[in-house]
C-alpha cells in the first residue's frame, strides 16, 4: 500500500516518488506523474510552474525526513501485470487496417442494433470478437482507430460512436494497466453502452434540431432500455451491464437514471462516461459540428470533479495526448499545423505544418517532431478549426481524401 502525503513543491527533491500534482494541471508544462524524480531538469521545470503542492509516495521513494539531499533514486520497478506488448507499427500502416476494422465494425453494430430492436439477445461472442479486433488495432498503434472513428458522418453517428467508445475504453484501460480480461471488458462496455438507443424512434435519434422536453425524456430512457436488453445474458460480465445503465451518471449526483453520486458509481461507468462524452463532443452531429480534440479535452477538464472522475480523466488525457491526433495548433513560429502522431512528451507531438499566419498562405505540408532534440518550435495554443475552415484538415492527418467508410 502506498504512503501518500502532500508536500510543498519547495520540499520536493531528487529520489522522491511523484505521485500526483495539485492544481490546474492543464496549464502547466509538467505532465508526467507516477515516477521517481531523478532528473534535476524535471525538478527545475516543476518549480517554475504555478504548482505549489504535490503528492509524493514515500513507499516508492524518499520521504521529506530522509537524510541527504542527493540520495540515489530507488530503481524503477515495472508495475505488476504490465505486459510486453508487440512492437508498435507506424500510424499510416495501421490507418489502413483500422479503416477496415471500422467498416466491418459498423456493419456488425448495425446488425446488433437491428437484432436488439427485434427483441433478440446480443450475441456476446460476436461482440467479443469485434472488441478483440479493436483491441488488436489499439495495441499496434493506439491513435489510428481512435482518430479515424472520430470521422463518422452524422448519419453513421449512433453506430460508429459505439465503435469509437470501445476503442477509447480499450486505450484508457491499457493506460490504467488493467489485465487483458479487464481491457476486454472495458472494450465490451464501450461497444454496448448505447444499445438502448435501438429502442428509440429513429426520428428522435436522428433529429437535426433541438429536442423538445418530451423527446429529451425519450432519449434519456436509453440506459434503462439497454440494461433491460442485456439483462439475463449470462455471457456478459456485470460490469458491462453496469456501464450501459450508468454511463450518464455524474459524480455530483446530477446524472441519470439513478442520480448516483461519488463512490456509488462503479469505475467502469466512470470510464465509459469520459469516453462517451469525448467522442460525442468531437464528432459531427446532425445539429452541430464536432469540437477540436484538444479544445474538447480542455473543456472536459473543467468538468472533472463535478461530472467526471479526475483520476480517470488524467489517465484518459495521457492515453490521447494533450493535443490528440487531428488537433489544429499554432506554433511559436506562426505556422499552423495538425497533430499527426503522439510522441513521448504529451505536450510535444508530431505536427504537420501547412499554413503560415505571417504570410496568410498555405505552405507545402511538412512533418515536425516537436519532441526532437534539435527542434526549436513549440505549440503556443489551440486553434478553432471553424474559424479557419480548412476543407482538407482531416485529409492532412489521415491521408484519406474522403469519408473513410
Amino acid at each position: 500500500m502506498g504512503m501518500q502525503k502532500k508536500i510543498a513543491v519547495s520540499e520536493l527533491r531528487l529520489g522522491m516518488y511523484l505521485h500526483a500534482l495539485c492544481g490546474s494541471w492543464l496549464e502547466h508544462p509538467f505532465w508526467r506523474s507516477g515516477f521517481v524524480l531523478e532528473d534535476p531538469q524535471d525538478l527545475a521545470s516543476l518549480r517554475q510552474t504555478t504548482i505549489r503542492e504535490v503528492w509524493i509516495d514515500t513507499a516508492k521513494g524518499l520521504d521529506v525526513a530522509d537524510g541527504g539531499g542527493d540520495a540515489p533514486a530507488p530503481a524503477a520497478v515495472p508495475p505488476a501485470g504490465a505486459q510486453a506488448l508487440p512492437r508498435p507499427i507506424s500510424l499510416q500502416e495501421e490507418f489502413v487496417r483500422a479503416r477496415q476494422i471500422c467498416q466491418q465494425s459498423k456493419q456488425a453494430v448495425i446488425s446488433m442494433f437491428n437484432e436488439a430492436r427485434m427483441g433478440r439477445a446480443v450475441n456476446a461472442e460476436t461482440a467479443g470478437a469485434l472488441v478483440q479486433d479493436i483491441t488488436a488495432s489499439v495495441t499496434r498503434s493506439p491513435g489510428a482507430i481512435i482518430s479515424l472513428a472520430r470521422l463518422k458522418t452524422a448519419d453513421d453517428y449512433t453506430y460508429m460512436h459505439s465503435v469509437a467508445v470501445s476503442a477509447l475504453m480499450v486505450a484508457l484501460a491499457r493506460q490504467l494497466q488493467f489485465s487483458e480480461a479487464l481491457v476486454q471488458q472495458a472494450g465490451m462496455a464501450g461497444l454496448l453502452h448505447d444499445l438502448g438507443k435501438a429502442a428509440l424512434p429513429m426520428e428522435v435519434l436522428n433529429k437535426p434540431g433541438k429536442l423538445t422536453d418530451e423527446e429529451f425524456a425519450i432519449v434519456k430512457s436509453h440506459p434503462v432500455h439497454g440494461h433491460r436488453m442485456l439483462q439475463g445474458n449470462a455471457d456478459l460480465p456485470g460490469a458491462v451491464l453496469d456501464a450501459c445503465l450508468h454511463h450518464h451518471e455524474k459524480l455530483d449526483g446530477t446524472g441519470y437514471p439513478d442520480r448516483l453520486a461519488g463512490e456509488k458509481i462503479r469505475p467502469i461507468a466512470r470510464m465509459t462516461a469520459i469516453c462517451d462524452i469525448y467522442d460525442a463532443i468531437t464528432s459531427n452531429r446532425p445539429y452541430k459540428s464536432g469540437w477540436d480534440p484538444a479544445e474538447s479535452l480542455r473543456r472536459m477538464a473543467e468538468w472533472t470533479g463535478g461530472h467526471l472522475d479526475a483520476t480517470y480523466f488524467h489517465a484518459f488525457v495521457k492515453s490521447m495526448g494533450i493535443f490528440p491526433i487531428g488537433s489544429l495548433v499554432r506554433l511559436a513560429s506562426g505556422r499552423l499545423g495538425v497533430v499527426v502522431q503522439q510522441s513521448k512528451t504529451l505536450t510535444a507531438p508530431v505536427v504537420k505544418v501547412f499554413f503560415s499566419t505571417k504570410s496568410d498562405l498555405r505552405i507545402p505540408p511538412e512533418e515536425i517532431d516537436l519532441a526532437a532534440k534539435h527542434c526549436s518550435d513549440r505549440i503556443v495554443g489551440r486553434e478553432d478549426p471553424a474559424h479557419w475552415n480548412f476543407p482538407d484538415l482531416d485529409a492532412l492527418w489521415s491521408g484519406f481524401d474522403k469519408q473513410p467508410w
